[in-house]
Formats: C-alpha cells, structure tokens, sequence
C-alpha cells in the first residue's frame, strides 16, 4: 500500500493506494494518520478512490481516527466512488457515520 499526503487550503488530503487490510497495511494507514495529528492537522481526507479493497481492519482505523479529530474539534471526511469499497462502507453504516464524498473537490468544499 501507498500513501501520500498533501495540504490543499489548510485541509490534509492522503491519497491511499492498495488494499487496506488486517496487518501492515492497516497499521501503514493509522500511524499515517496518527502523525497528521500530531502534527496539529484538524481536517482530513482521505481519498479511497484507488483502494480495491477494505476489511473490518480498515474500517476499524477509519472510525478510531475520525473519533479522535472529532475530539479535537477537526473532521475526517472519505473520498470514495461507487464500487466495492463503497459497498463495504455502506454496508458497514460508516458513510452515516463519516461524510463520505463522490470527489474531492466536494469533500473540500464540504469543510468551508
């Protein structure tokens, strides 16, 4: 798996690529957002579009991470079209519990 980040207007965007999945993959993505956080980023995305696949593993990081800026007064927001992810993220509720957008530009937008 691969993760970049990058800042677009005070928002911190990950762009993930592979599967995210029990192990060091899910790990790969929390310690990721871990130091965004510790790094004082408030607003996050994170941008799922290239992931083929996510277990409960990585739904489990997801919520953990989007408890913790929510306690700080920051929010997570996912990036995530149609397919099997989504599936997954909707048959798991999560896109109830955590905004989750068709794109990018609508997942920004959402945070001003």
């Amino acid at each position: 798996m691969e993760i970049s980040v990058r800042d677009s207007a005070g928002v911190s965007i990950l762009d993930v690529r592979g599967r995210i999945t029990i192990g060091e993959s899910s790990e790969q993505l929390q310690q990721a957002l871990d130091s965004l956080i510790q790094k004082g980023a408030r607003k996050v995305i994170v941008e799922l579009n290239r992931v083929p696949q996510i277990d409960s593993s990585g739904i489990s990081t997801l919520v953990r991470i989007s408890i913790k800026l929510a306690r700080d007064q920051g929010a997570l927001h996912l990036v995530c079209g149609p397919g099997r992810v989504r599936d997954a993220l909707t048959v798991t509720r999560l896109v109830e519990a955590i905004p989750t957008f068709d794109s990018e530009s609508s997942a920004l937008a959402s945070f001003i």
